[in-house]
């Protein structure tokens, strides 16, 4: 059996093999019946499923804020991908190699760890998303010299300044792609009076989503519940509304980005401010995000070439490079 990367992502798990590439890339969702517990659907389907269930059926996402909140379900959902990804049943026991947020604590280690364990492998490595995202940026992370990327993910935003192979200081926030769909949802419930589900959310935030004022990025009609008549309203929603709901996420990430650049030594510090800062992961995509960082870093920033499947394609380089590996 090759070896396997998995990104396990609080919106996507994306599975690699070695020789193989990204072999699977589906929602981190899965749907159960409450009655019974028993899994429904996974991923793809399980997601069309969210906000549309009867009350016996439940469209869960077992991963929140970038790590397990439901460990069963995971479990259940990993085994179902790995299965789609390689067969019912692993001919030898593969290294796996499971990417994770940088704040994880020791106990979410261990529960990873086992769980992959349980699924068959021979040796499990779990190495830190922004490393690993790093790494499949293209970043040549082994050479003494500072690098920096902001990994936006759908749970946690990583940011880490790198060199020699490892992390030199990071931090990982709770302020995500997930949380831009709430506090846009927010947004619209206080100004229009108009409730929406995630999936209108999300809809808004890759249609006319901007984090830039005066953009003039479009509008986009939307059907929610009026929370005045309890029936379907349908509103017009402008990218100037989603600028200002996700005005303090922007700031908060800026924030975050500036503490680790204080914490960075003045050597590579300085690495960083000659080559720049790459910008990976789905968040990483919205409109106007590159020139508001440039403008309030002052450093160079950059969009990596495939920056949704980064840390998937680092976990393939990485399994050809353990050396580069913590454990």
């Amino acid at each position: 059996m090759r070896d396997i990367g998995i990104d396990l992502g609080t919106t996507n798990i994306l599975i690699y093999i070695k020789g193989k590439g990204i072999v699977l890339n589906e929602p981190s969702v899965v749907s159960i019946d409450t009655n019974t517990k028993k899994v429904l659907a996974v991923g793809t389907e399980a997601k069309e499923m969210l906000g549309r269930t009867p009350g016996k059926v439940k469209a869960i996402k077992p991963m929140k804020d970038g790590v397990i909140a439901d460990f069963e379900t995971t479990e259940e959902m990993l085994n179902h991908f790995m299965r789609k990804a390689i067969g019912k049943k692993m001919l030898s026991k593969p290294r796996i190699l499971i990417c994770c947020p940088s704040n994880i604590t020791g106990v979410e280690k261990n529960a990873i760890r086992e769980i992959a364990e349980r699924m068959g492998a021979k040796k499990v490595f779990l190495e830190e998303e922004p490393k690993v995202a790093a790494v499949g940026a293209g970043i040549d992370i082994s050479k003494p010299s500072g690098s920096m990327v902001i990994d936006i993910g759908g749970g946690t935003t990583d940011i880490a300044v790198l060199s020699l192979g490892g992390i030199v200081t990071s931090d990982s926030i709770r302020i995500a792609g997930n949380t831009f769909d709430e506090d846009i949802a927010s947004f619209i419930k206080n100004k229009y009076k108009v409730i929406i589900g995630e999936k209108t959310a999300e809809d808004i935030k890759t249609s006319i989503g901007t984090v830039l004022k005066n953009s003039k990025k479009g509008s986009l009609e939307i059907t929610g519940r009026s929370t005045t008549t309890g029936l379907p309203e349908t509103i017009t929603v402008i990218s100037e509304d989603v600028q200002e709901a996700l005005k303090e996420d922007v700031k908060k990430i800026v924030e975050a980005v500036k503490s680790v650049l204080e914490k960075t030594p003045p050597e590579l510090a300085a690495d960083i401010s000659d080559k720049g800062i790459i910008l990976t992961g789905g968040g990483a995509l919205i409109d106007g995000l590159v020139e508001r960082l440039r403008k309030d870093l002052k450093v160079p920033i950059f969009i990596s070439d495939n920056p949704l499947t980064n840390v998937a394609e680092g976990t393939g380089i990485l399994l050809n490079n353990l050396y580069l590996i913590d454990n």
